[in-house]
């Protein structure tokens, strides 16, 4: 019995050697496992905030000089839009795009507003120094919608299509709000005309 005992002692010890060893093994394969997911996390995460950042991100609206299509219940509600960068990529714009722009007067500072005129368009301004301005090459003119609540191309003049950094596509918060983005300018805010346009020569 006691030679039993013994030998059966040494199995368990045996056993629990082997479950040891087993154990480390694992272990070992669960830490490479787990530094090779960091790793790949580390690799991961910048390239996939590179790409949405290449591609599209949301932002979040604020102010009411976008009223009635942004906000339209005012402070109560802030609209989220999905900002498309890569429709942008080349600087194509038309006109009634909503698009953020940095900011004229504050490279800091990112302003959302719709596209009035392209370049060659003959605008009537509202309020800036002149009272018809001729959109010069590279540039566009961009207004808020809540006309005398918005600081924008009447203010500042044309803005260098260098500045534009997203087209909003879609309103995707609130819930009730979600919807597509339609590019619209008021009939009022229509250009006079177009110099660029029928401008080619012709044989």
């Amino acid at each position: 019995m006691k030679v039993s005992s013994v030998l059966l002692g040494v199995s368990f010890l045996n056993m629990g050697l082997e479950g040891v060893d087993g154990m480390a093994q694992r272990a070992g394969l669960g830490h490479r496992y787990i530094r090779a997911f960091i790793s790949g996390f580390f690799v991961a995460v910048p390239v996939t905030v590179t790409a949405l950042d290449r591609l599209a991100y949301v932002a979040r609206v604020e102010g009411a000089s976008m009223q009635p299509s942004l906000n339209p219940q005012g402070q109560s509600s802030s609209d989220v839009v999905l900002l498309n960068r890569w429709s942008v990529r080349n600087y194509q714009v038309q006109r009634g795009d909503i698009v953020s722009v940095l900011s004229p007067k504050n490279p800091q500072q990112k302003i959302i507003k719709r596209v009035i005129g392209l370049e060659g368009d003959v605008i009537k301004t509202r309020g800036y120094k002149n009272r018809y301005v001729k959109v010069p090459d590279g540039h566009f003119w961009i207004e808020g919608d809540h006309h005398g609540h918005s600081m924008d191309s009447n203010t500042f003049g044309p803005v260098s299509l260098g500045l534009i950094h997203g087209r909003a596509s879609h309103i995707i918060w609130p819930p009730s709000r979600w919807q597509r983005i339609e590019p619209s300018v008021p009939a009022e805010r229509m250009p006079l005309l177009n110099v660029n346009e029928g401008s080619d020569d012709q044989d």
